[in-house]
């Protein structure tokens, strides 16, 4: 049985009958008196099984009181963490500590949550196949909380996790397992808008993370945008979620009003973005798929990092749709992401 809540963003009001301006999917619905109108059961995706024999602990934490914002730890039992490690090749099992993954889930910045079953089962595969400690974070949804908000909140989760290094982890499961000085940002879809943005902070020094250290950036076709319109965008290449309409609708209801695609929280190379020539930014995987609308300008992102010489793998996926590894976490494509994830943490960047 489906659920929905109400809460309200800056709209009109008065006297005029409430209609609606913006209906997702019936997940969110934006009516023309500024209230919103959300659906609180499992938002679209089909509900993955999960593997008996992964075995991951994992608790909830509150990282931003304010915002009542939490984030859910990771761990993999050390059983779990030396088989995946030595499936691999490693010899004699991963070492004590753990690189730290920290994961922002997708939805157009609109839907989703770091425990929506989908993005919890992909954070399982990360932890316990890697393996790796992996900090899921929640962050607020637009259109109540456009953005910058989830941008906002991202910073806020590095300065707590720059606080964890800094009193030597005081978190019990990073102070057993924790590498702090091997942290990857990570995040699908708006997820990996999220983590670019992070590493953008990082390396222009306006965040810092010190003690702990950034060892590199996995963006799983990541939710960039603009005005003009690329090939694959034009082409619309039919998906099972994201068409050009809904992409569209996601930006309408992200950005701030008036705002177009090409704002700076949406398109990293904008004319209002900041120049990222100079800016110290850690190694990079970026991941796409074939059939992906979202497809050309990841790959374009890439590319243009790649000849500003920053360190930057570009991997596509052939056959596979936006957002293939939440839509189906324990299938084929679903294992050679956790392997080309691994490669890159165990491994570093194929170089640019």
């Amino acid at each position: 049985m489906s659920s929905a809540s109400v809460s309200h963003a800056a709209g009109a009001s008065g006297d005029a009958p409430v209609r609606v301006l913006e209906d997702l999917a019936g997940l969110v619905q934006l009516l023309s008196d500024g209230t919103v109108t959300r659906r609180s059961d499992a938002e679209g995706l089909p509900v993955p099984s999960f593997r008996p024999t992964l075995s991951v602990e994992w608790k909830d934490v509150v990282y931003s009181p304010n915002h009542g914002l939490k984030l859910r730890i990771y761990k993999p039992a050390a059983s779990s963490a030396a088989t995946a490690a030595n499936a691999d090749g490693d010899g004699d099992g991963p070492p004590t500590k753990l690189p730290v993954l920290v994961y922002f889930h997708g939805g157009g910045f609109c839907v989703g949550s770091f425990d929506h079953p989908n993005f919890h089962a992909c954070c399982l595969r990360l932890a316990g196949e890697l393996p790796a400690l992996v900090v899921s974070a929640g962050y607020r949804l637009a259109p109540e909380n456009r953005l910058p908000a989830a941008h906002d909140d991202a910073r806020t989760l590095v300065s707590w996790l720059r606080a964890q290094a800094a009193a030597g982890a005081p978190d019990p499961w990073l102070a057993e397992r924790a590498d702090l000085g091997r942290v990857f940002f990570t995040g699908d879809s708006a997820g990996g808008n999220i983590a670019h943005h992070v590493a953008v902070a990082l390396g222009s020094g306006l965040l810092g993370v010190a003690p702990a250290r950034v060892a590199g950036c996995v963006l799983l076709w990541p939710f960039f945008t603009g005005v003009e319109r690329t090939r694959s965008e034009a082409e619309s290449p039919p998906g099972p979620f994201v068409t050009l309409p809904v992409y569209d609708q996601f930006c309408r209801l992200s950005l701030p009003p008036g705002a177009t695609r090409d704002h700076p929280a949406l398109n990293p190379f904008g004319p209002d973005s900041p120049a990222l020539d100079s800016v110290a930014l850690p190694p990079a995987l970026v991941v796409v798929a074939e059939h992906d609308l979202l497809r050309d300008r990841a790959a374009g992102y890439a590319a243009r990092l790649v000849a500003m010489g920053k360190p930057v793998e570009l991997v596509e996926f052939q056959g596979q749709h936006h957002g293939f590894f939440p839509v189906d976490p324990w299938g084929d494509a679903g294992d050679e992401l956790v392997r080309v994830v691994r490669r890159f943490v165990y491994g570093g960047t194929s170089g640019n």
